[in-house]
This record gives C-alpha cells, structure tokens and sequence, in this order.
C-alpha cells in the first residue's frame, strides 16, 4: 500500500514530545488502548522505536500524560457563572470528552497518580460547590454523587459498546419479541421506550441525571 502524501508530510515533521503524544492518542482512539504500544506508535510516525525515548520516558508516560491532555480538554466552570448552570456544563463536556476517547475514563479512574488536569477540573467543580452554598462536607457528598455518575454513566455506555442506534433498536425489538409481557410487564415497557423515536427535547439518560443530581 502507497504512503499518502498526507502521511509523507506528517513524517517529514521533527518529532517533539506533543506529536508522540497525539499519535499515541489517534491510535487509542482508534484500536483501543490495548493497540497502544511503542512499535505501533514508532511505525505510525515512521520512526524506530528507540527514537520515542527521547521525548517519552516509557509507556507508562505516555499513559500518563495523554490522560492528562484529554482531561485538559474539559470545560471548566467558571468562577462567576451560576452554579447549577456551571457544573451541567462542565459535566456534560466531560461526558462528551470520554466518549470521544473511549479508553480515557478507565484510565483516569485507574491511574497511579492525579495529573495537573485532574487536579485542576476536582478544584474547579469543588469551588463551584462551595461558592454555590454548600458546605464542606456536602461538596464532599456532591463532588463524589457528580462524579459517579459521569464515570459510571460513561464506562457503562462505551463498556456495552452495542453498536450504533439502529442495532440497539434492532437488538431491543429481537428481545421483545421473546419477554413474556404478562411476566414482566415493566421491562417490557422500558424496552419499548428504546423502540420509540428519539424526542428532540429529550436529554437522554445522561443529561437527566446531570439535571437530577444538583437540584
């Protein structure tokens, strides 16, 4: 297969610590974290592997700070906004994040150490909660309530993994059509809320619990 001339100008850039790391992030993204390693990623910059060392430690490293890129890219509240307002959003830009980089919530929760970008969104959503009124240990109560639900929700979503929306109707429709409805008559019923078509003022399930959890 012919290089693209695109690929021939990516490799014709001198590699610096930053382009290693986004690489490193496409190929996660792209296979999975278990398709990152440092001959795969040498082989898509088109260099040999030893040439990683000089701007990474090891993969653990890599592990580390690509983490800490994604996590940066969450919008943080700001200082002065609303606080209900302020955390939705910053909640649902988080949930969006680690959905566009499936790998990175189960990194950030199994990570040796807390990046400056973790530690950065925890102050950030931690001073909303404080400035908002709530106590000390009610922040603690909320912070843990709100973060729960943005890892649990998104691992549940990306772990499944059942395909696009059309296949979860398609897989929903096969399973209905074998539930005894006089058995469980309110599975059956919540099934067939994934049969009906998506409500554009619906928030999904993930919004809705973003708006449950602070009021």
């Amino acid at each position: 297969m012919a290089t693209q001339p695109q690929q021939l100008d990516d490799r014709r850039i001198p590699l610096n610590r930053e382009r290693v790391l986004r690489a490193a992030i496409d190929l996660a993204d792209a296979g999975g974290i278990e398709a990152l390693s440092m001959r795969r990623l040498a082989q898509e910059l088109g260099v040999e592997a030893m040439s990683l060392y000089y701007h990474v430690a090891n993969k653990s490293d890599i592990l580390d700070a690509i983490v800490d890129m994604v996590v940066g890219e969450i919008e943080l509240p700001p200082r002065d906004a609303e606080w209900k307002s302020a955390i939705r959003t910053t909640a649902i830009s988080a949930h969006d994040i680690f959905v566009r980089h499936p790998w990175s919530a189960g990194l950030v929760l199994s990570g040796s150490g807390l990046s400056m970008a973790r530690l950065r969104y925890m102050d950030a959503i931690l001073g909303t909660l404080r400035r908002g009124g709530f106590s000390a240990e009610m922040t603690d109560h909320a912070y843990h309530a709100l973060d729960s639900h943005i890892m649990g929700f998104t691992l549940c979503q990306v772990g499944m993994n059942l395909g696009t929306e059309d296949d979860l109707k398609a897989m929903a429709g096969e399973f209905l059509a074998h539930l005894s409805v006089e058995e469980f008559p309110y599975l059956a019923e919540h099934i067939e809320q994934h049969l009906k078509p998506a409500d554009p003022a619906d928030v999904g399930g993930f919004g809705f619990g973003v708006r449950l959890i602070p009021d």
